[in-house]
């Protein structure tokens, strides 16, 4: 849905909205177009509010009803993934054609150069950005408002928690099991009792048996929001637990649960699923983290032991 209209002015006044709205904006996110095709009232079920409540969101935004907002999403949206706009070359955010420019010194036949057409080398003419070269500059936009974001208070309560904690869980979705991963792997070199939550629900359930008040539960959950995520947290937090929630702009529903609630900005977004800024945001809690902890002779133990083995 990148540059949908109906879709980018959900996504900026999400943050603004009564706790009820917020919900059927994630609901109409998770699922667009699609969830803004059916009935108001199914809309509302989904979402788990009153229908007039789903009726306040339209008539804030400014749409004279349902209706027609209906239309309005039927007019901008465009059933195509991020990855499949870049690569089948959408205006704006696709992969070069033959007409696109090439890298900086190459040419077509007979084309002239960017020196050729600005005389005095003033910049006049030369040529818009690959979608390559504009796919590498909204990367590099998104990870830079991902680390502002995540300001020295958030950083020091997350290391607090994972310093301090009795043993550290942590699980993600299909795409951020791997920062989820990559955390546990990082973290049980600084400290002991750091493990991954496992896959089936006999682990799973298991693993509930022990936890208590002294366990933390580190869940990256963004959209779609994976309700077996949802059901180890909502499960572990009836047993005390505490949670490190990294989430998305639009807020997982696990968010109000959080001791500490880190969420990444809208820009933190491109053709393929932003990755690299869950693990920008994980290499700063490491930090923070080991700061706390003081694991050199860890660290040292670690490293003779490998060299042992």
């Amino acid at each position: 849905m990148e540059n949908d209209p109906v879709a980018d002015r959900l996504s900026a006044v999400y943050p603004e909205l009564p706790p009820g709205e917020r919900a059927i904006v994630r609901v109409l996110l998770d699922d667009y177009p699609f969830a803004a095709l059916g009935s108001l009232r199914a809309l509302a079920e989904r979402a788990g509010v009153s229908p007039p409540t789903a009726s306040r969101l339209f008539d804030r935004l400014g749409y004279a009803g349902f209706a027609d907002f209906q239309a309005a999403v039927r007019d901008g949206a465009r059933d195509r993934s991020r990855l499949l706009e870049f690569v089948t070359g959408a205006p704006g955010r696709g992969a070069p054609d033959a007409s696109s420019p090439g890298p900086p010194g190459a040419s077509s036949p007979g084309a002239s150069s960017p020196a050729a057409s600005s005389p005095g080398g003033d910049g006049a003419g030369a040529p818009e950005p690959s979608g390559l070269r504009r796919a590498a500059e909204d990367l590099r936009a998104g990870l830079d408002g991902t680390l502002a974001s995540v300001t020295d208070p958030l950083l020091e309560a997350s290391a607090a928690l994972l310093a301090g904690a009795d043993t550290v869980w942590a699980l993600g979705g299909p795409l951020s099991e791997l920062a989820a991963e990559y955390l546990i792997r990082q973290l049980a070199s600084l400290r002991p009792g750091a493990h991954r939550v496992p896959g089936s629900a006999q682990a799973r359930a298991r693993t509930l048996l022990d936890l208590g008040g002294g366990d933390v539960v580190v869940a990256y959950d963004f959209r779609r929001y994976s309700p077996d995520t949802a059901r180890f947290v909502e499960a572990a937090r009836a047993r005390g637990a505490r949670l490190l929630l990294v989430t998305d702009a639009w807020e997982s529903p696990l968010s109000a649960a959080a001791q500490v609630l880190i969420r990444l900005p809208r820009e933190a977004a491109g053709p393929i699923a932003p990755l690299a800024h869950e693990i920008a945001v994980t290499e700063l809690l490491l930090v923070a983290t080991a700061a706390r902890l003081a694991p050199a002779a860890r660290l040292a133990d670690l490293e003779a032991l490998t060299q042992s083995l």
